[in-house]
């Protein structure tokens, strides 16, 4: 059994335990995640920083729990970081030894610039992103870090937080002008070069914040992670929520569980996107703890997955791939003669070929769990795991490839289901018939190595050997409209004399 990794985040607002488990060199997934809102900052920013019993406390049970959690796993060693409540509280470092001395957990307190590139490190590697400005909202500060051509090239902390803000003004019913002059305040000391037209929303607020979008607008997957809208469109829901009654926030698509810190988390948020003049933003489903973790995991990488690799896909081929041998190689060149051959006559579009390339990879972990309906399971493991390192628009149209992977390539409920995030249904025909005549000629004869071409809206397929047992299937796969499938193939029959 692979080892795993436990990483704690003490935040100001909660703490939070992941378990993390190795698969391969570049292959992990989550299996354990734990949350406690223990509000360790509760009542510090009134007491000139200094910790206080009612946070201590729960912190203590919290952190006594999570490592008791980490007993049921196969964890080799536990990382744990605080934030800013600790870095700020003159008896932050007084908490940590007693914490050492009770329950032998080591805290490393991270300064503001660390906490940034932690994030960075995993918006970096597990978002669809080259450049951009991450902004993680945290209790007691926001930290941000500019990433320019897949490289973090600045890190800075702002001394502005949602449990600071709250127990400031919000708390004491301060007019809302002068919660927004503390914040513009602390910005004038982000340096000049802070400046982006995206922005990679971290952390509980800008996560809530997207959740309430997606409801708003009837967004049809669910997954946060790489959900991205224009600031423009949303510039009034950020506006409501933040000057609203918390009566009223159950009437903007916010979570119960976020009524006692979301206003004050929008105002910096619509701050900051005014301050560094972003346009766009890209939600982040990780965060601190994950960088926390890749920090450790990729160390021998300069903490950067190879180009080629897609952690995601590593991961879900480790978990779910079965024994047999499936060529996977050979699959992507003979996929490619395909797609080229299609895209020459203008049927598809250049753009698809990485979804067409990671279905071909994908394409035989469904026989992990029946190998009748292996295209359906395929495609509810993709939906599922294929998170990382991809836009929701690719991940749709690569699990769609996966789905349509039977006879048929269409079907009309679940294609309009995800529409507006699909190209146009013929693309899709195109895709799903390469995809299904690859995997067809692969998973039914021995070849390795065909030749295709295609002339006057006919396919032919030929084939250095028989196609026997194939043909009846390949002819039964559903086409694009108006095209025709020739097979041609060399039957080698012993004479025989009877």
């Amino acid at each position: 059994m692979y080892p795993c990794t436990a990483v704690i985040d003490i935040g100001s607002n909660s703490a939070r335990l992941v378990i993390y488990q190795k698969s391969s060199q570049y292959g992990f997934h989550l299996v354990c995640e734990r949350k406690s809102k223990v509000r360790i900052g509760e009542g510090a920013y009134q007491a000139n920083g200094y910790l206080q019993p009612i946070g201590i406390n729960r912190a203590y049970l919290a952190l006594k729990e999570f490592i008791s959690t980490t007993k049921y796993y196969p964890v080799s060693k536990i990382i744990c970081v605080a934030t800013s409540a600790l870095r700020d509280a003159p008896n932050g470092k007084a908490f940590t030894q007693w914490i050492k001395k009770e329950l032998n957990l080591d805290i490393e307190i991270i300064d503001g610039k660390k906490e940034a590139l932690f994030g960075a490190i995993a918006a970096q590697n597990l978002l669809p992103i080259q450049d951009g400005i991450t902004i993680d909202i945290g209790g007691g500060s926001s930290d941000l870090s500019l990433i320019q051509n897949s490289k973090i090239i600045d890190t800075y902390s702002l001394n502005i937080g949602t449990v600071r803000l709250k127990e400031l003004f919000f708390d004491n019913k301060k007019p809302i002008e002068e919660a927004n002059q503390f914040i513009k305040r602390e910005l004038n000391s982000l340096p000049s070069h802070f400046k982006s037209k995206q922005v990679i929303g971290i952390g509980g607020t800008a996560r809530t914040l997207s959740k309430g979008i997606m409801k708003l607008t009837s967004y049809p997957i669910e997954n946060i992670h790489a959900f991205s809208y224009t600031i423009k469109e949303h510039q009034e829901y950020f506006k409501n929520i933040a000057q609203a009654n918390i009566s009223l926030l159950p009437y903007l698509y916010l979570p119960k569980g976020r009524f006692d810190t979301i206003r004050e988390g929008t105002l910096i948020w619509q701050n900051i996107l005014e301050h560094i003049e972003a346009k766009r933003v890209i939600t982040s489903g990780v965060g601190v703890r994950e960088g926390v973790f890749l920090h450790d995991f990729l160390q021998n990488d300069n903490f950067i997955f190879p180009n080629d690799i897609n952690p995601s896909i590593e991961s879900i081929l480790d978990r779910f791939q079965n024994n047999t041998i499936i060529y996977t190689k050979e699959r992507e060149e003979n996929a490619l003669k395909l797609f080229k051959l299609f895209l020459k006559e203008e049927s598809i579009k250049k753009q698809y070929q990485k979804e067409l390339q990671y279905a071909i990879r994908l394409s035989p972990i469904g026989y992990k769990f029946n190998i009748y309906q292996s295209f359906q399971h395929t495609f509810y493991v993709a939906m599922q795991e294929l998170n990382y390192g991809i836009t929701h628009k690719e991940l749709l149209l690569t699990a769609m490839i996966l789905r349509f992977g039977g006879k048929s390539l269409y079907k009309k409920e679940i294609y309009n289901r995800y529409k507006s995030l699909l190209p146009d249904k013929s693309k899709l025909d195109y895709l799903s018939f390469i995809y299904t005549i690859i995997t067809t000629l692969f998973d039914q004869t021995a070849i390795k190595d065909f030749d295709f071409r295609l002339k006057k809206n006919t396919l032919t397929i030929i084939a250095n050997g028989s196609l026997y047992l194939a043909k009846e299937s390949l002819e039964e796969i559903e086409r694009p409209k108006g095209l025709e499938l020739k097979i041609i193939d060399k039957k080698e029959i012993p004479s025989y004399d009877f």
